[in-house]
């Protein structure tokens, strides 16, 4: 479990604020005929001898307009040095400027109502991000050698608990299918090892070579970003084909992180632009917890894939790659049906992942999630929820709007190795509009290589479904349970080079529909024959 954040300390230092307000202009008074620069000048050097700083003791106006970007990355910087916090004027709005300079975070932060403006019409650099939150914990040496799938304990016992990753630069997984298609990336996996030497988060893959190892400590006290409403005028960018994904962003690489209380806002978007790789980027580390952030979905382009094809593109708002606990706790957007929008997160390469009372457009992992993937009391809206990976996938007490309950990424083989347990849920398919109901979509006909066995879920179970398919086909019989993996294709097995595990078990109880119709196993003759389904 993730530990709860510790009593942050900006509560009770606004009467210290004041005091010291008081006292400085007792100060100016008692020394009569000194300057307006240089009363400024005693207030600041107070300022940055208190238990925490603001942006304009190093010089911020908060007006809108001028650039206060350097200031705040002064301000953070004499923070980290001296172990303080940092607090922003909460009437404040500071504009975060075109210049390619990053404001490093080290302590925790209250940015409390500022406001924060972020003008992407003119930048100099579109992949600096404006804010990264970072550990100042210097990297030990670790040296591992071999890893073997699920082994809980290595011979290795560092100073502190670390964030590690592993990769086989020899070995390519995900060799994506379809318009966006690619060779694949070096074989990865990221964990938490305690000093102990036991290991928390699933190890994926085999290693017989590991070829590079990353280590980062982990912080044991936990980081606190507050608040901040902070607004995006959307990039104009204009390339044809391929992606060019901006990162005007908060990156977040520290463990033992939590963001509260964020909103985003995007603003000014136009006919052309191309996509952000998440406003709350989070990578490379273990235990980040976003709680009630609100996000803004984004608008969807067109750009030419790598298959030389036209392909649909778009931002996220929430990004996570390579991060072991990742949790989302109360976090809402507006327009989750809008089908013109841009699924709201994306994430890579995680281990246990948990969405809990959140509101959002979609839910979608690409490059795999391994361990637990907990969907709970949540609404996810038109792009629904995806997912491949390996483990236990649970959604319970949620309402879902996708065309399917659950979507098994069909450019990434559709592969789900474990179970799959739906507990009293609402399914609402293509969120009302006409549509025959597929509970799981599934496609993968066995004849390309992702880099990995595929998998249908081992057991599925439904303990208490409510479909509302009362929008249907005049020659509707009744929702299916999986899509067709060969998509009506007879596909002989000699070419089946790279078989398709198919579900085993459907067990289900208090499923019901608002048609009154029973369930299909599939359209798929193979499916049929092999999944029993238990009533």
């Amino acid at each position: 479990m993730i530990k709860q954040p510790r009593r942050n300390r900006f509560h009770y230092q606004d009467n210290r604020f004041v005091w010291r307000s008081v006292c400085y202009t007792l100060l100016i008074s008692l020394l009569g005929g000194i300057s307006p620069i240089a009363a400024m000048e005693i207030e600041n050097d107070a300022n940055r001898n208190a238990d925490y700083v603001d942006y304009e003791s190093f010089g911020a106006v908060g007006d809108g307009i001028a650039d206060d970007l350097p200031a705040i990355c002064k301000a953070h910087a004499h923070a980290n040095k001296h172990a303080l916090s940092v607090r922003s004027k909460p009437n404040a709005t500071y504009h975060l400027g075109h210049q390619a300079i990053t404001a490093i975070i080290a302590t925790d932060t209250d940015w409390n109502t500022s406001k924060f403006i972020i003008d992407d019409t003119s930048v100099d650099n579109h992949k600096k991000s404006l804010f990264e939150v970072r550990s100042l914990l210097n990297s030990e040496p670790l040296k591992i050698t071999r890893l073997k799938r699920d082994q809980k304990q290595l011979d290795v016992h560092p100073v502190r608990d670390c964030y590690l990753t592993v990769f086989d630069d020899n070995t390519k997984r995900y060799r994506r299918k379809g318009n966006n298609q690619n060779s694949g990336v070096a074989q990865s996996d990221c964990f938490i090892l305690h000093r102990d030497g036991t290991i928390e988060g699933d190890i994926d893959w085999d290693y017989e070579d590991v070829t590079r190892v990353t280590v980062r400590p982990i912080d044991s006290d936990r980081l606190v970003l507050r608040g901040g409403v902070f607004t995006t005028i959307a990039n104009r960018m204009k390339q044809e084909t391929g992606y060019n994904y901006w990162s005007r962003n908060i990156k977040i690489s520290r463990s033992n992180t939590e963001v509260i209380g964020l909103t985003h806002h995007v603003v000014g978007e136009t006919e052309v632009g191309h996509p952000y790789s998440g406003f709350i980027s989070v990578r490379d580390c273990a235990n980040v917890t976003l709680r009630d952030c609100f996000a803004t979905g984004h608008k969807t382009y067109q750009t030419i894939g790598s298959a030389n094809k036209p392909v649909s593109m778009g931002s996220y708002d929430f990004q996570a790659s390579s991060v072991v606990n990742f949790c989302m706790i109360g976090c809402t957007m507006d327009n989750i049906l809008d089908r013109s929008l841009w699924g709201v997160i994306g994430t890579n390469h995680c281990k246990n992942i948990l969405l809990e009372d959140c509101v959002l457009s979609r839910m979608d992992t690409h490059m795999g999630v391994s361990g637990t993937y907990t969907i709970r009391r949540c609404t996810l809206g038109h792009a629904g929820l995806n997912a491949i990976g390996r483990g236990r996938l649970t959604v319970e007490d949620s309402t879902l709007h996708g065309r399917s309950l659950i979507s098994l990424r069909s450019d990434y083989g559709s592969t789900w190795e474990g179970d799959v347990v739906i507990r009293n849920c609402r399914w609402i398919p293509s969120g009302g509009r006409q549509t025959w109901p597929i509970l799981m979509q599934v496609r993968n006909d066995s004849t390309h290589d992702f880099g990995y066995q595929c998998f249908m879920p081992t057991r599925v179970t439904i303990d208490g479904l409510f479909v509302d398919d009362s929008n249907v086909p005049a020659n509707y019989q009744g929702m299916y349970l999986f899509d067709d993996p060969d998509r009506g294709r007879e596909i002989p097995e000699s070419k089946r080079s790279f078989p398709y595990t198919l579900t085993k078990e459907v067990v289900i109880q208090g499923l019901k529909t608002a048609s009154g119709k029973a369930p299909v196993v599939s359209q798929n003759k193979r499916l049929r024959a092999n999944v029993t389904v238990v009533p």
